[in-house]
């Protein structure tokens, strides 16, 4: 079975239901939580090298809120990103649920249903 891992904060709901999802669906995983563990520039990267940045930056959430009339009138690019992610990771979408060949983006019941179908199939 492939490993899995789920980024997040505990006490995100997005987070939440994805992890009772896998819960009630006995899919192991391990949690790594951004608030105790941080991210690593590397693993951004990697994921930047999966997706566009823009993926998994959010804009919608109350931390980028404070701090995006510093980045007035600017477009961002993925290195200032990344340093921005490091800092503030709650910036970063939640969850992150990652696997050897796929990252899942949010809680996607959809995504989490294929997740659970190729795990069966190993």
């Amino acid at each position: 079975m492939n490993d899995i891992i789920v980024y997040g904060i505990p006490n995100c709901n997005s987070v939440k239901k994805a992890l009772d999802w896998l819960d009630d669906n006995k899919i192991k995983y391990t949690f790594h939580n951004y608030k105790k563990e941080g991210i690593t520039i590397e693993k951004l990267q990697q994921w930047c090298k999966k997706l566009n940045w823009e993926t998994i930056f959010n804009t919608k959430g109350t931390t980028w809120k404070k701090i995006a009339t510093q980045y007035q009138n600017k477009k961002l690019t993925q290195k200032e990103a990344i340093d921005i992610m490091i800092e503030n990771t709650s910036i970063i979408k939640r969850p992150i649920i990652e696997t050897s060949n796929k990252l899942i983006i949010g809680y996607d019941e959809d995504a989490l249903l294929q997740l659970k179908n190729s795990t069966r199939n190993k």
